[in-house]
């Protein structure tokens, strides 16, 4: 990122810091996910990176700064689809989504659904977000069966995602969807493929701490 602000490519090196908070908001890492943001903002407040940074903060629960954004997103560029369609929706239900409101999540993601498998700017692959949070409602609604079919598009499609966080993550989702229905076989094995994966991470991260807790109570 240094490089790229000596290179005078402030919105390259800003769309970096808000990439990585976006990752540690994910990891649970809330307050270093809050700190990417500011930075990210004071380097090159643009549309991309306002895009990732509001999506950041509605993963982090900062629900007001998030919409926010959001609003003045819209305001913005109306006329841009995958603004509008891909990523408005995703924001709005990331919004709904932390404030426990699982179903109106979900109709906010229907407007995705067409566009989930897609690359959309800002990010350089996949990232699945619809997806992803479409599992996250699902399992919200306690709904195991529908939440397993979501996470399981990540496994189905590892030529979209690459090696993009939400990768990994979508086996502790798919865990967690199996654990819901009971089938504590598959769940384990959903706990264990994210362990193999994470075995050299941080024992600190929480997401990680998460997944070995639930992985214990299931034996």
């Amino acid at each position: 990122m240094d490089s790229a602000v000596r290179a005078d490519s402030k919105e390259t090196a800003a769309l970096w810091q808000v990439t990585a908070a976006l990752r540690e908001a994910e990891f649970g890492n809330v307050a270093v996910a809050k700190q990417g943001v500011t930075a990210a903002l004071a380097l090159a407040p643009g549309r991309d990176v306002k895009v990732l940074a509001a999506l950041t903060l509605a993963r982090v629960g900062d629900a007001a700064r998030a919409k926010a954004m959001v609003q003045a997103l819209e305001k913005s560029d109306p006329l841009n689809t995958v603004l509008k369609l891909y990523w408005l929706s995703t924001l709005k239900a990331a919004i709904e989504l932390n404030g426990a409101n699982s179903a109106q999540a979900l109709v906010f993601l229907e407007a995705a659904a067409p566009y989930e498998l897609g690359e959309p700017p800002p990010t350089q692959e996949g990232t699945l977000y619809p997806v992803y949070l479409r599992g996250q409602a699902y399992l919200a609604a306690h709904n195991g069966t529908a939440a397993a079919a979501e996470f399981q598009k990540f496994l189905n499609h590892r030529g979209i995602i690459l090696n993009f966080p939400l990768g990994a993550l979508a086996h502790v989702g798919l865990g967690r969807a199996y654990a819901l229905q009971g089938d504590t076989t598959k769940a384990r094995v959903a706990y264990q493929d994210f362990l193999t994966l994470w075995k050299d991470a941080d024992p600190d991260i929480p997401i990680l701490k998460e997944a070995k807790a639930e992985y214990t109570k299931l034996k």
